[in-house]
């Protein structure tokens, strides 16, 4: 590894199912463009990559290796000449791919053929920024392993889709499990009115500043589990709502639920960018919700 800029991080599928130990799942935030990076380079899914948070990185190939970024979309240049994500890169012992910052999204992945082999820790390989499991952030001067060949090739496209990347559509969210702690009227403001990213966003999750949600119970809530997109609404009525990284309980009442795959366009937004949710209707939200 040449140069780093950023928070640059090992990222798979994460570490699911470990909750009742302490643990998150952690994980890549936008699991679509690391599915994306994988699959065209040919790696099972859950194949660890580098995920690369407003930032870019240099690298110099010490063997042949096939990689592919996707994800936040910006300019690669391969050898000195610009190059195309979202498509299958060949690197020659001693080439040099550089990735700059990115113009669309805020994480990038970029996937090496047969992916990046460090340790697994409780069965993967992901950085956990909250608890410190897993490796530590990538540095400048690294050396970077590549796992074992895959069986199947590198996809064979020219620029594959990135739907996922609509960073205008609402985020559909179901019911939390205390929707009902909120006056009948939050929900409405909720999946009404916008908000917006404050700077005070990271892989733990992201606060928003906006119309402030009414709660009708004010009791204190005991510590409860949480989950990837829940939205916690704190005493300032302010929501923010939890990424890849997120405790495993919390002491606020959540009000809804980003569904997964909404999870990951919220993952790739930035500060000051308008955020609005919708009411996912595959869910019941109750008579509280009104119409």
């Amino acid at each position: 590894m040449l140069a780093v800029s950023g928070l640059v991080t090992v990222q798979d599928q994460g570490r699911p199912g470990r909750g009742r130990w302490g643990v998150s799942a952690s994980g890549a935030a936008d699991r679509s463009g690391l599915r994306l990076a994988n699959r065209l380079v040919g790696n099972p899914a859950a194949a660890a990559a580098l995920e690369l948070t407003l930032g870019g990185l240099s690298l110099r190939a010490q063997d042949r290796v096939v990689v592919a970024l996707a994800g936040a979309l910006g300019p690669a240049w391969l050898d000195g000449r610009p190059v195309t994500a979202l498509r299958p890169l060949a690197l020659a012992a001693g080439s040099e791919l550089r990735v700059g910052a990115p113009t669309l999204g805020v994480r990038t992945y970029l996937a090496l053929r047969g992916g990046v082999a460090v340790p697994a820790v409780l069965g993967s390989r992901a950085t956990d920024t909250l608890s410190g499991i897993g490796p530590a952030p990538v540095r400048a001067g690294d050396v970077l392993a590549v796992g074992p060949e895959p069986a199947g090739p590198p996809v064979t496209v020219d620029v594959a889709a990135q739907p996922h990347l609509d960073l205008a559509a609402p985020l559909r969210i179901a019911p939390g499990p205390r929707a009902d702690w909120f006056e009948p009227r939050a929900l409405r403001t909720l999946v009404t009115r916008n908000y917006r990213l404050t700077a005070d966003c990271n892989r733990v999750g992201v606060r928003l500043e906006g119309p402030v949600l009414a709660r009708r119970e004010h009791q204190e809530l005991p510590s409860e589990g949480m989950v990837r997109g829940a939205i916690q609404v704190p005493p300032s009525g302010t929501p923010l709502v939890f990424l890849s990284d997120h405790p495993v309980t919390g002491g606020y009442p959540v009000i809804g639920v980003v569904l997964p795959a909404d999870v990951d366009r919220l993952a790739q937004m930035r500060p000051g960018q308008t955020v609005r949710f919708a009411a996912c209707r595959a869910h019941s939200w109750g008579p509280w919700y009104g119409s």
